[in-house]
């Protein structure tokens, strides 16, 4: 019987900045609700060129912020 050798493939590295769409459906937030909250300065987002980006861990901080000031 021949043994088969698997090759791992190379881990991509960790993502830093999304865009409102991919924020949306990171938190189960509407497109809009993510406009929003930038909008109110509740979520810290950049231009670069004509793309909205969000760093990852601003949108982590902006959920635990909001997951903390809505729990019952």
């Amino acid at each position: 019987m021949e043994q088969q050798t698997s090759k791992a493939e190379p881990a991509l590295p960790p993502t830093l900045v999304v865009g409102p769409d991919e924020a949306a459906r990171m938190t189960a937030h509407s497109r809009s609700g993510i406009y929003k909250a930038i909008a109110g300065g509740e979520l810290k987002s950049f231009k670069t060129g004509k793309r909205r980006l969000i760093l990852v861990r601003e949108l982590e901080v902006w959920i635990n912020r909001v997951a903390r000031d809505n729990a019952k």
